[in-house]
């Protein structure tokens, strides 16, 4: 990790929460509170005088809320900004938006009795961490926007060591176009943007059932479905226990639940269930993916995109054991280049396409006719 300090601001109109999240971070030593502003008007003005690496933004405030506060800071070219959101609708609602606008990521606010605390501290810590990186910062703008990088203005910090170059994708049988049933898709941090590029873009007539599982805490999923689907062609729900897959609809699994699929007579169907395992991700990707690997076996086209961490490598493994197949987002374009690049280095990774990339492909997959929109 670089040596150097990583300078936040954290911005909330709650004393108590800004001592919180002061707290949290300065637990690090690679990280340092510079400043805490009570309100949007206040956290831009001292963004603009100290400069920091990244900014925590309280969702809800009086006066400019941090929806506005966000608009402003993304149109002034400023630091990556974290949200930090009650788990409410109108804080969820928000979030989704401060995301599309070019917010990088979102934590729920740590006061909670819903939430794992010391989660929220791994994650705010792992966040600032990464996003930290002015060359991680623009790869993240770029791809909210959608644009093809840029060389940085500003380098990225160097790294201690080169990491090892990830492992050929396997070599595979080319695949006939139509020959899948299920497609599971992985995703985490830069999720919600990466995926409102890929189903709005699929055709009415998509003639297989899509699996989402997407990091979120409770009470984002269904607002994640409902934004996705006022922009698509295809259905977009959140899950539902004993639900059916159906052609042309695409399932958000539920946070807080583990989704899995489970055929019965004549039809498969959504499986909910509590975490018994414990796991990191509630819903996790790996439990999805295996699921659908299970069901659909060489049916199955997996999926993975931008996010942290590793989630995913032992679900795809289940579907490329049974003949599946598997597209993996390019480092270019991934906010976070970490869950495709654990796929790529297990050699679990058949072809990597760029974001804009991923429908095209879905639809040549399984025989369908792609339409740019």
């Amino acid at each position: 990790m670089n040596s150097r300090v990583i300078t936040v601001v954290v911005t909330d109109d709650s004393a108590f929460m800004r001592r919180a999240i002061q707290k949290m971070l300065e637990k690090e030593p690679e990280i340092r509170v510079v400043g805490t502003a009570a309100s949007g008007e206040e956290g831009i003005a001292m963004i603009e005088r100290l400069r920091p690496d990244v900014v925590t933004m309280d969702v809800e405030m009086p006066g400019m809320g941090g929806l506005e506060a966000a608009r402003a800071i993304v149109e002034r070219r400023g630091p990556p900004i974290i949200m930090v959101s009650a788990l409410t609708r109108e804080g969820a609602e928000t979030t989704l938006r401060a995301l599309e606008i070019g917010a990088v990521d979102f934590i729920p606010k740590p006061d909670s009795a819903l939430i794992d605390i010391v989660n929220v501290q791994r994650e705010l810590v792992e966040k600032v961490k990464h996003f930290g990186s002015r060359g991680a910062y623009l790869r993240a703008m770029q791809a909210a926007r959608g644009e093809r990088p840029t060389r940085p203005i500003v380098p990225p910090p160097p790294a201690p060591a080169p990491p090892p170059p990830p492992a050929r994708p396997r070599p595979t049988t080319a695949r006939p176009a139509g020959g899948f049933t299920c497609v599971a898709i992985g995703t985490s941090t830069g999720g919600p943007v990466a995926l409102s590029q890929i189903l709005p873009k699929l055709p009415a007539g998509f003639p297989i059932p899509i699996i989402v599982v997407q990091h979120m805490p409770p009470g984002f999923t269904r607002p994640l479905a409902e934004r996705l689907d006022a922009s698509s062609k295809i259905d977009v729900v959140e899950g539902v226990d004993g639900m059916p897959l159906s052609a042309g609809t695409a399932i958000i699994a539920p946070a807080g639940k583990q989704l899995r699929v489970a055929r019965g007579a004549g039809n498969v169907r959504v499986t909910l269930a509590d975490d018994a395992q414990k796991s990191l991700h509630v819903p996790s990707v790996d439990v999805m993916a295996a699921s659908v690997g299970e069901t659909y076996g060489s049916g199955a086209l997996g999926v993975i995109l931008t996010g942290m961490g590793h989630d995913g490598v032992q679900g795809l493994r289940v579907i490329k054991d049974r003949g599946g197949y598997v597209l993996g987002q390019d480092e270019a374009s991934s906010v976070v280049y970490g869950m495709p690049r654990a796929a790529a280095v297990a050699g679990l990774v058949d072809r990597v396409v760029a974001l804009d990339g991923v429908t095209r492909a879905l639809c040549e997959l399984t025989g369908t006719l792609y339409a740019p929109v």
